[in-house]
């Protein structure tokens, strides 16, 4: 398990937000791939995922909660993005951004496994 983040570790008490993922879950397995680990790194306490469809539909403590965040990381499935740009078109341009099929995860050929999950969320980790 991974440590929880709390404050920035200094004592002039401001908290810098959260460490927010967002993730495509779309129809593929990359997608799919995409979803399980930033529901793992969540519940590991790396970060919290939140929700795309809410940026998408500008619900407004979805936007807020994004716009106090120390750091946004973007995981996409595949190279058409979609999770990256609909965080960009709702004016979030400090985005970390990977994308599975950069380290080796291909659209309709990956296995959504442990095994599979832990080699996102090392590739992640570094974003956050």
């Amino acid at each position: 398990m991974l440590p929880k983040q709390s404050g920035c570790g200094c004592s002039c008490g401001s908290n810098p937000g959260p460490k927010i993922i967002f993730a495509c879950s779309g129809c593929a397995d990359v997608g799919e791939l995409a979803d399980q680990a930033a529901r793992k790194l969540t519940r590991d306490g790396a970060a919290k995922m939140s929700c795309l469809a809410g940026i998408g539909g500008q619900v407004s403590g979805i936007v807020k909660s994004t716009e106090a965040a120390q750091s946004i990381l973007a995981i996409d499935g595949c190279p058409l993005n979609c999770t990256k740009k609909t965080l960009e078109m709702a004016g979030f341009t400090k985005v970390n951004h990977l994308r599975l099929n950069d380290i080796g995860f291909e659209k309709g050929q990956t296995e959504v496994s442990s095994t599979t999950i832990a080699r996102v969320i090392e590739h992640a980790i570094i974003y956050l």
